[in-house]
């Protein structure tokens, strides 16, 4: 298992401080101060600066506590700053010598669940995705000798407003974009025209649902993302609860994803998951051998690892968020 965490060098991001159940972070110009249950420590700077650096301080509502509406509330602003803004993720962060990583642009906004429109811990979940997509591609390219090669297709689901679609799409994938909220599909593409890219195709569908029917129409895929909820609802009403619908699902990601030169990433938050759990779920809805992480002979080799996505803040405190398990063949 291992820890990773976004590169410190990302301008537009920052993890001031944390603790006491909650989180001071910066993106672009403004501060914002949201709860966060896993801050258990204390916080390092005094509560007079939190106050002096906070833009907007979100304030949990009566759900706070409650399955499914835990990150309802309102915003507080103590300083004038836009509605909507956009920040940059300028790719390999701090190695401006090395043109290797995405770049992209992600419009944020305030909404009444605590989220902005980005997970910035999910950035080493970008980076992987991007370098898996762009070796395919290259190798793709190599096969057929020249540009007739065949795309290489990545499906992300339950994508949210698209960071890991935009960096399959800046590593040159042919990328399929699914969530269930129409609202934050037109948000996602409007990242994806901000970020002067194109060609994304757009998906409003329950995730399990489109999953089994690619199945049927035999459609694979050489990457594949998934970043479920603990709980969610489908366009249609159907009901989600990562408890009992993550094996299943799995199953079916297992029947679309290429047997070769594919890869796939799963990301969890559920507070009840560890990595272990997380990689032994993918090894069996994948069926793959339990002893060993690389397999040889009549199935493709493969490589499974697991670990946890963090944020450090400027005391050096470690801020476990989500767990990711990563398959690639």
């Amino acid at each position: 298992m291992t820890l990773e965490l976004p590169s410190s060098q990302w301008a537009d991001y920052e993890l001031i401080d944390s603790g006491d159940g909650e989180k001071l972070e910066r993106f672009g110009p403004y501060c914002l101060r949201r709860p966060e249950p896993k801050a258990l420590w204390g916080k390092s700077l005094p509560e007079s600066q939190w106050q002096k650096l906070t833009h907007t301080w979100f304030r949990p509502g009566a759900g706070f506590g409650k399955a499914g509406k835990e990150d309802s509330g309102t915003w507080d602003r103590l300083q004038k700053m836009e509605d909507q803004w956009y920040i940059r993720y300028p790719g390999s962060a701090g190695r401006p010598a090395r043109n290797d990583g995405p770049s992209f642009q992600l419009r944020l906004g305030l909404t009444s669940f605590k989220h902005v429109g980005v997970f910035p811990e999910q950035a080493p979940n970008w980076e992987y995705i991007y370098k898996n997509t762009r070796e395919l591609v290259q190798q793709a390219r190599k096969t057929s000798g020249g540009d007739g090669a065949a795309p290489v297709k990545v499906l992300n689901l339950f994508a949210y407003t698209g960071a890991a679609s935009l960096a399959a799409k800046a590593a040159g994938a042919d990328v399929t974009h699914l969530d269930s909220v129409r609202q934050v599909v037109t948000w996602a593409r409007g990242n994806m025209e901000y970020s002067k890219m194109d060609g994304i195709r757009w998906v409003v569908e329950d995730a399990l649902k489109f999953a089994r029917r690619e199945a049927k129409r035999g459609n694979v895929y050489q990457g594949i993302i998934l970043d479920p909820p603990a709980y969610g609802h489908g366009p249609d009403g159907e009901k989600w609860k990562l408890d009992e619908c993550l094996f299943e699902m799995l199953r079916q990601v297992a029947a679309i994803l290429a047997p070769e030169n594919s890869f796939m990433v799963l990301n969890l938050y559920s507070n009840g998951f560890s990595a272990t759990l997380g990689e032994t779920v993918v090894r069996e809805a994948f069926c793959l051998p339990k002893a060993s992480t690389a397999a040889t002979g009549k199935n493709a080799a493969f490589q499974l690892e697991s670990g946890e996505l963090a944020l450090s803040d400027r005391n050096g405190k470690i801020l476990p968020l989500s767990i990711f398990v990563r398959l690639r063949r």
